[in-house]
């Protein structure tokens, strides 16, 4: 875990979403708990960015939702990953590395 939070990069919020219903299906909180978990604590997400966020990628038909009863018997909306969901994340993976990867170059260029 760190101290330092920092703001997550403008269009990662969809494929860090998509990486933790890969992993399970799961409702809000607990998407944005995962992500902050999986950063060791880097990135804190905010229901209020998450749920537009949700919206948009159940809109795209990469995710589905069903309500199911939680650990704490609550109702709460669960969301999983569909298989286009799976391939948009297999996508946006690569073009993240590429990106990085060539980011990486270029800050390295003295």
């Amino acid at each position: 875990m760190t101290d330092v939070q920092v703001p997550l990069v403008p269009g990662t919020l969809e494929m860090l979403v998509l990486k933790t219903l890969s992993l399970e299906p799961a409702h809000g909180w607990g998407i944005c708990d995962r992500i902050n978990q999986l950063s060791g604590g880097v990135f804190t997400v905010n229901q209020g960015t998450l749920y537009p966020a949700l919206e948009r990628l159940q809109q795209r038909g990469w995710i589905k939702s069903e309500w199911r009863i939680t650990d704490n018997n609550r109702r709460a909306r669960f969301y999983l990953i569909t298989r286009a969901g799976v391939k948009q994340y297999d996508a946006e993976c690569e073009a993240w590395r590429t990106a990085s990867k060539a980011i990486e170059l270029i800050l390295r260029t003295v």
